[in-house]
């Protein structure tokens, strides 16, 4: 367990905390802005003004924090008692922080509300009681009415101490409870303990919990202009909690105030108003419309703003988040978007991830509504630009390409990060050919039905809405995406990997410049902010559905993170050619060569070659073994050829097993229907290949393998949207709902209907004053 080495001394009106550098792994902390890599700390001063972080990426590198629990984070809902297992849960996290070195100070509210629900259950009882000898109009209304809100301080304050003291026992955590009122921050002497005192509790790894002293002071309602003793500096006017943390947070130089109440964060109005949005990222310059306070506590949206503005002037970087969610204090430290976070100093001017989604779902419908010729238009722009502006792209992947390869980058990935005139002059075809086969994709009428007299029913083709395209390496996807995302009518958001960056921001500049013209340049964004994909996947309200391109690993855990939004794609490409019998042996060393060695790090490329056993005895399965080794293909044996070889190729591994890379399997099958099972019991249903002279046999295993594309007589390497005749793909799907195999642009359509009549009610039918036809028209 790592510990925190913390020594705090008196020096005049100012106190200071020396950190060890064994307080959290690796050493000493980075962090990630001025004043915050020394190991001395002003304790007690509103003198300094240090930087916020800058990215929610650095939260991670806080040292000390001040978390503060809002009353209805305290209270449960039904006003019933304390939320005790929400409160373990903070306890928990809070437990976590202090044993990783951090320096954890709570300011917690609930005292009075916790009190008053218990003494208000007393009063009840009594005035039951007398209600027996002397009836009367008393109510839980006029009982809480009567209770004095100090006494009710001072019984919940005890009980609320008592809870936190068990719960973080359970952590071998010790607590110090911190009664504060007025003069402790306006009185020069008692602020002066008051901090020597956090300091001295800080430095014993000791917890401190503070709330305000109810049962002796009023609320404090303070003019904000109140200058601070010795400080010649105005305060902040200390009206609830949230004032409290806010300049507790700033006068013990804390690096984040995590603020929690029932709300997710900071919405620009009121949340349940038309047009209100949840914002993320808050700074100074933000508008905000607030709506009414807290049904528990005392503090409103409003004072939580203004006092997490007050502090992040002073350097705390602030984040106001639901108390509710699970793991909310760990989940922002670890940098996921989560509440609202406050910083004057953003490290990315771009767009929110959610206006850029919002922005997408309108482009959308501007896309739709332009003709067929005009989407296409665009597309050809997009395809002409690619070529004009190739000297441009080049350069940038150059410098993509030069980065990539002093970090490390694999060869696969930096075959699929480099661009070449050739790969841009292909792509150019490619997008062409979407825009020719565009015309007649958004809108088209697939059934036509006449239900009865003057009441006609169609069945169109729409737009899903707004994707979410994540890929790695491969630049380009980016204009292959954007194009199908055109000719569909599709809102587009991409999320490239940074290896890719420079790459990825070229070719953005000229799918924005070809959309410009029709009004339609925020259909389509790149995401470039450092929001993790987790979040993005979070976001079910302006995201249809998530397209993964990249590898087996980035796929499955897209699929298993998101659970509101559709995934469409393929985990692995384990694709297999099967040798038969009557294949004719020319033809599979040609189809051999070209799955495994043309690509052998996309996912068509063959990763098992299943060979019937009747070719053990010929020179078939030599030469297959010798043309592999002679392109240097790494062979490994199934178990069913490793036990016939006295001496051969390492066994496999694994029959399941996507390599990416020049090797592969070699099985050995007695017949078809073995080499069927095999396919389905190891393969992804990717494509599959048989190489047969035997058209009978050909024709059982194209019917009967239950894969997403299946050949005879070809290479795998053929599954593909360009080489499909598509322009290109969003993806491969191997999934049986929608779209399957490569997906063009009709993978990215779905559909609606639409009625027409002239005054039709159902209750005419159901009384036979109308009579159903159901008749099928022609769609033309």
């Amino acid at each position: 367990m790592l510990r925190c080495n913390i020594f705090s001394k008196r020096l005049g009106a100012r106190f200071y905390t020396v950190v060890g550098s064994d307080s959290l792994p690796g050493g000493k902390v980075n962090w990630g802005h001025e004043g915050h890599n020394v190991d001395k700390r002003n304790i007690g001063s509103l003198d300094r003004k240090k930087q916020t972080f800058s990215d929610r990426s650095q939260l991670k590198y806080a040292r000390r924090l001040v978390v503060k629990l809002g009353s209805a984070v305290i209270t449960r809902e039904d006003g019933n008692g304390l939320a005790l297992g929400r409160l373990a849960s903070i306890v928990e996290q809070v437990a976590e922080c202090h044993h990783e070195g951090r320096e954890c100070i709570m300011v917690t509210s609930g005292a009075v509300a916790f009190g008053r629900q218990k003494l208000t259950q007393e009063l009840l009882m009594s005035l039951s009681m007398r209600e027996t000898l002397s009836p009367s109009d008393h109510t839980r209304e006029d009982a809480g009415s009567i209770l004095d809100p100090r006494a009710a301080a001072a019984v919940g304050q005890s009980e609320l101490m008592s809870m936190y003291d068990v719960m973080f026992s359970q952590y071998n955590v010790k607590i110090a409870q911190v009664l504060v009122t007025k003069p402790d921050f306006y009185n020069e002497e008692t602020r002066k303990n008051l901090f020597t005192t956090l300091s001295e509790l800080i430095s014993l790894n000791i917890v401190p919990i503070v709330n305000t002293n109810d049962a002796v002071s009023p609320p404090m309602y303070i003019h904000d202009d109140t200058v601070v003793p010795g400080t010649g500096k105005k305060g902040i006017g200390i009206k609830d909690n949230d004032s409290l943390s806010a300049l507790l947070a700033a006068e013990v130089q804390s690096d984040l105030l995590i603020m929690m109440s029932d709300v997710d964060g900071i919405y620009n109005k009121p949340p349940w108003e038309d047009g209100a949005r949840m914002m993320h990222t808050y700074t100074s310059a933000e508008k905000v419309q607030f709506g009414q306070k807290s049904k528990v506590g005392t503090g409103g949206m409003d004072s939580k703003v203004n006092a997490a503005t007050w502090a992040m002037a002073r350097g705390v970087s602030v984040v106001i988040c639901n108390g509710m969610q699970e793991k909310a204090i760990k989940t922002i430290i670890s940098g996921r978007k989560v509440g609202t976070f406050f910083t004057d100093t953003p490290s990315v001017s771009t767009a929110s991830v959610d206006v850029m989604a919002e922005n997408a779902r309108t482009g959308s419908r501007v896309l739709q509504k332009l003709s067929p010729a005009e989407r296409a238009a665009a597309i050809h722009s997009l395809a002409d630009l690619l070529l004009d502006k190739k000297d441009k792209i080049l350069e940038a992947n150059a410098k993509d390409l030069e980065e990539a390869t002093k970090t490390g980058l694999e060869k696969p990935l930096l075959n699929r990060l480099s661009l070449s005139p050739g790969k841009l002059k292909t792509l150019s075809i490619g997008l062409k050919q979407i825009a020719d086969s565009s015309y007649d994709n958004v809108g088209r009428v697939l059934r036509k039905t006449k239900l009865a007299e003057n009441l006609l029913l169609k069945q169109v083709t729409v737009p899903i809405g707004v994707l979410l395209v994540i890929f790695e390496s491969r630049p380009d996807s980016l204009p292959q995406v954007a194009a199908l995302a055109m000719a569909s009518g599709n809102g587009l958001l991409l999320k490239g990997g940074k290896e890719a960056a420079y790459s990825n921001r070229a070719l953005m500049e000229i799918v924005k410049e070809s959309l410009q013209p029709f009004g339609a340049s925020d259909a389509v964004s790149l995401v470039s902010t450092r929001d993790e994909i987790s979040d993005l996947l979070a976001m079910e309200k302006h995201i249809d559905l998530i397209i993964p391109r990249g590898s087996s690993e980035l796929v499955r855990n897209i699929q298993k993170q998101s659970q509101h939004i559709p995934v469409l794609g393929h985990a692995e490409g384990i694709c297999h050619v099967y040798l038969d019998k009557d294949a004719d042996p020319s033809k599979a060393l040609k189809i051999v060569r070209d799955a495994k060695c043309d690509y052998p790090a996309a996912c068509n490329a063959m990763e098992t070659l299943l060979i019937h056993e009747d070719h053990l005895s010929g020179t078939l399965f030599q030469d297959i073994c010798n043309m592999l080794k002679q392109e240097g293909v790494k062979i490994h044996a199934g178990p069913k050829l490793a036990s016939q070889l006295t001496f051969g190729p390492p066994p496999a591994r694994t029959m399941k097993y996507e390599y990416g890379d020049l090797e592969c399997s070699i099985e050995v099958v007695k017949d078809l229907d073995e080499a069927i099972d095999h396919i389905h019991k190891f393969g992804s249903s990717h494509t599959d290949v048989i190489v047969t002279e035997n058209d009978h046999t050909a024709r059982d295993f194209l019917n009967t393998v239950d894969s997403a594309c299946v050949f005879h007589n070809v290479s795998s390497r053929f599954a593909d949207g360009f080489r499909f005749g598509l322009g290109a793909e969003v993806g491969i799907s191997t999934a049986r709902i929608h779209a399957r195999g490569p997906v063009g642009v009709e993978g990215l359509l779905t559909t609606k209907w639409i009625l027409e009549g002239t005054d039709h009610t159902a209750a005419e039918f159901n009384e036979g004053k109308r009579n159903w036809l159901h008749e099928k028209l022609p769609i033309n």
